[in-house]
């Protein structure tokens, strides 16, 4: 790859902003040690000042997969920079001031891609993606780096649909720094283990089993597995427990004639009548309806 690509004033249609998300920017560049940042064919509108940061009105997501510097914002606080170097992503919000640059001794290689659009603000909103927290610790990877690299192709070739496949990649992107970063903590520890056996545990026996039983299996208090269990999976363990008993009851609905009452039971449930309860809950629809509808019935009648 060339040292430095700069796509920027991509063509955006009415018919893109209905997409969703749009794509302003993306690029690359190598910034060796000593060099100045930023390098002089930066593009003039995205150009700062690395002495008093800058604003954008968009979003722009950066991979550093060499080198090291540091990073600041409005909201982590001005003058107070966080370092960051090989293996970061970091988000850069619209609207927000920040400053960010290599360590001259090291420079670093960059990766960037600027988007906006309602979908990114709504996940942000949603606090998927926060300001106090812009920073990602993903590690060097080929996945990554690959989907910068196909973005670049994209947004030369500029083929019809490309916004739409821009947008696939910035969203695949976001996907990653956020389940990157949320593995992180737990790839140097026994966590991935212990959870991997509670998921186990749960799938053998999820029709009895209790989340302080998986607990004692584990030889963990049971905040503590709770906690991480949590933390990991986005489930407490009982509500992981019960999507996967109304998983395998809609499969039981779709795909046998089994009494209603018989499939809650057989799923463990304390009585139909909760059954039905928190079968609405998750669906909207009583497991009836859900049966009615698709095994094809309503279909048929109609």
């Amino acid at each position: 790859m060339d040292n430095s690509i700069h796509l920027k004033y991509l063509a955006i249609s009415q018919t893109d902003l209905k997409w969703g998300m749009t794509i302003n920017s993306v690029g690359f560049q190598n910034i060796a040690a000593h060099m100045s940042y930023p390098p002089n064919n930066h593009p003039s509108r995205y150009l700062f000042s690395t002495d008093n940061g800058r604003v954008l009105n968009e979003y722009q997501l950066l991979y550093i997969t060499r080198g090291r510097g540091r990073f600041a914002s409005r909201t982590t606080g001005y003058g107070r920079y966080q370092p960051v170097g090989e293996g970061n992503m970091f988000l850069l919000f619209p609207g927000e001031w920040h400053n960010y640059m290599p360590d001259r001794e090291t420079g670093w290689d960059e990766f960037w891609i600027g988007f906006q659009g309602r979908h990114i603000d709504y996940w942000t909103a949603s606090s998927f993606f926060t300001r106090e927290k812009p920073i990602y610790n993903v590690g060097i990877h080929n996945e990554i780096v690959q989907h910068y690299q196909q973005a670049i192709r994209v947004a030369i070739e500029q083929k019809s649909g490309f916004q739409q496949v821009l947008s696939g990649i910035v969203n695949y992107l976001l996907g990653l720094a956020y389940s990157y970063d949320k593995n992180y903590i737990f790839e140097t520890s026994e966590v991935i283990d212990q959870i991997g056996r509670a998921k186990i545990l749960i799938a053998d026996q999820f029709k009895t089993i209790r989340p302080k039983q998986i607990a004692e299996e584990l030889n963990m208090s049971y905040s503590n597995f709770r906690k991480i269990f949590k933390e990991y999976t986005g489930f407490a363990p009982a509500q992981y427990i019960q999507e996967m008993k109304l998983s395998k009851a809609k499969e039981l609905l779709t795909n046998s004639s089994m009494p209603i009452k018989e499939i809650a039971y057989l799923m463990g449930f304390e009585n139909h009548e909760y059954f039905f309860t928190a079968f609405k809950k998750k669906n909207g629809v009583t497991p009836a309806d859900y049966r009615h509808l698709t095994q094809g019935n309503a279909l048929i009648q109609e």
